[in-house]
C-alpha cells in the first residue's frame, strides 16, 4: 500500500501502513490553505481522538493535491507549527509534498477521508468536512469500533 516515508512524518510517532494495524483507522488528507480542514476536520478529528483514544489509528497527511507545489523547506515548518503550537494535535502528521499520495488513493480534494477497518482494509472514502460527510465517518467509525456479537 502506498503510505508516507518515516522522513515524512513531522508530528507524533510514525504510523506504520495499514496492513499492519490491529485497530480501525481514519486518514485525512488536508492543507493548511483549505478553511474546510482547519476550521472542521482537524477539530473532528481532535474529537475523535478524546471519544476513542487507542482505539483508533489517526493520521492526518497535508497534501499538495490540488494546492500549489512547495519546497519541502516552505511546508515542513508551517507543518510542524500548526500541529505542535497551534492545534496542538494528538495523532500523527505527515507530509505529501508532490500530491502523488493523495492522487494513488483517488483523493478529490481536501479534505477527503480514508477509513480502514482493524484488519488494515480501507472501507470508505469519502470527500468533504461538512455535516454529511462528518456524520457518515461518524457511524461507519462507531460500527467498526463496536464489536460483533458471536
Amino acid at each position: 500500500m502506498e503510505w508516507p516515508e518515516a522522513q515524512d512524518f513531522v508530528h507524533g510517532e510514525v504510523l506504520p501502513s495499514p496492513e499492519t494495524w490491529n485497530k480501525p483507522g481514519l486518514v485525512m488528507f488536508f492543507h493548511l490553505e483549505c478553511a474546510g480542514c482547519v476550521s472542521r476536520g482537524i477539530p473532528f478529528m481532535k474529537g475523535l481522538h478524546r471519544e476513542h483514544g487507542d482505539r483508533l489509528n489517526l493520521l492526518a497527511i497535508h497534501t499538495a493535491r490540488g494546492h500549489r507545489i512547495l519546497p519541502r523547506d516552505q511546508v515542513e515548518a508551517s507543518v510542524q507549527h500548526f500541529a505542535q503550537s497551534f492545534a496542538r494535535l494528538p495523532f500523527a502528521v505527515a507530509l505529501d509534498l508532490d500530491g502523488s499520495l493523495a492522487s494513488h488513493h483517488h483523493t478529490e480534494g481536501t479534505p477527503h477521508w480514508l477509513v480502514f477497518d482493524g484488519q488494515g482494509q480501507m472501507v470508505r472514502s469519502i470527500y468533504g468536512s461538512q455535516d454529511n460527510a462528518r456524520t457518515r465517518l461518524v457511524y461507519l467509525l462507531e460500527e467498526l469500533l463496536t464489536p460483533s456479537e458471536p
